[in-house]
């Protein structure tokens, strides 16, 4: 039955001088657990996740040399760059490597980067006017070399949509489950993580997954608006700016962007900055108030009722179960 699942979602490890490959084989173990519960829900039209790893050689673009299912054609729906246990240096950014993560990114890829992984998503320039973190003993230099990046450095993950860094090196499980949600959905990443015995928020299984756009559309003007609303956190977007970014009629692009994310606008807006709110409510103390003025509302009471409607709880008892103190 698992062969007639149709879709192939391909998933690259990108293996550089000094990547830790503890953590290159434990995501290819993660997502083979993955493919295999996923496997069991017959009925479930779910993807096959397919893994390929990308070395670094010289100045070469990475060349994929595994692959979990050779002779498929898809294209890459994520790069995930492990961390590495000697630290962060110049010399591990080879000169193709910045530009072929940028040419992913364009794509439709979404990025992933463990602890030194933050530093080399940094260092593509992809981060800068975004949030992200890093491991706690970079964080110093961190914040001096990307004075362009907002740097959360109490924050263990940052889930930006498209971009998602983490702080700890062995944070790369929790990427791991962030993308198995994604793709095969919240129960099989509980699932996976109760067989592989590692820590998974729960708050995916009950309220839900983050807001994970749909960025494998291949619409190259929609995708140009969908990076845009993630840099700014669609806080203070019209149609009309949209439109005008797309390089669009508003009619055309109101039609486009619902047929390549699944979503309008309005809609797809009010998602993100519900994932940007929940990632305040989980690992920061600031006010309810607050957060929803910092996520784009002026009016804490249409935050409070479209978080409701999107995550089934009001953001209070969001905090209370899945925040620092529950």
């Amino acid at each position: 039955m698992g062969a007639e699942r149709a879709a192939v979602a391909e998933l690259g490890v990108l293996i550089y001088p000094g990547a830790q490959m503890a953590a290159v084989h434990g995501l290819t173990d993660l997502f083979a657990v993955a493919n295999r519960i996923a496997g069991e829900h017959q009925a479930a039209q779910l993807p096959l996740l397919r893994v390929s790893h990308w070395q670094v050689e010289g100045d070469q673009p990475p060349a994929r040399v595994y692959d979990s299912l050779p002779g498929t054609e898809s294209h890459l729906l994520a790069v995930l760059i492990p961390p590495s246990i000697g630290g962060f240096s110049a010399s591990q950014m080879s000169a193709a490597l910045a530009p072929w993560l940028r040419e992913q990114h364009a794509r439709g890829a979404t990025l992933g980067g463990v602890c030194v992984g933050s530093l080399m998503l940094a260092e593509s320039g992809l981060l800068d006017g975004r949030s992200a973190t890093t491991h706690w003993t970079s964080t110093k230099a961190f914040a001096e070399r990307y004075p362009k990046i907002k740097l959360k450095a109490d924050t263990p993950i940052v889930d930006d949509g498209d971009l998602i860094t983490t702080a700890g090196l062995m944070a790369w499980s929790e990427l791991g489950l962030r993308l198995v949600d994604r793709l095969l959905g919240p129960g099989i990443a509980t699932a996976t993580a109760r067989f592989l015995v590692v820590e998974h928020s729960d708050s995916a299984s009950e309220c839900g997954s983050n807001f994970a756009p749909i960025l494998s559309h291949g619409d190259a003007a929609i995708l140009k608006v969908q990076h845009w609303l993630q840099g700014t956190g669609a806080t203070d977007v019209s149609l009309a700016a949209m439109a005008e970014r797309a390089g669009l009629e508003e009619r055309t692009f109101l039609r486009r962007f619902r047929a390549a994310t699944g979503l309008k606008p309005t809609e797809y807006c009010q998602h993100l900055r519900v994932g940007k709110a929940r990632e305040l409510l989980e690992f920061t103390n600031d006010t309810i108030d607050h957060i929803a003025w910092t996520v784009g509302y002026q009016d804490p009471g249409a935050f409070r009722a479209i978080f409701k409607k999107i995550t089934g709880l009001a953001p209070s008892e969001y905090r209370g179960r899945f925040g620092l103190a529950g």
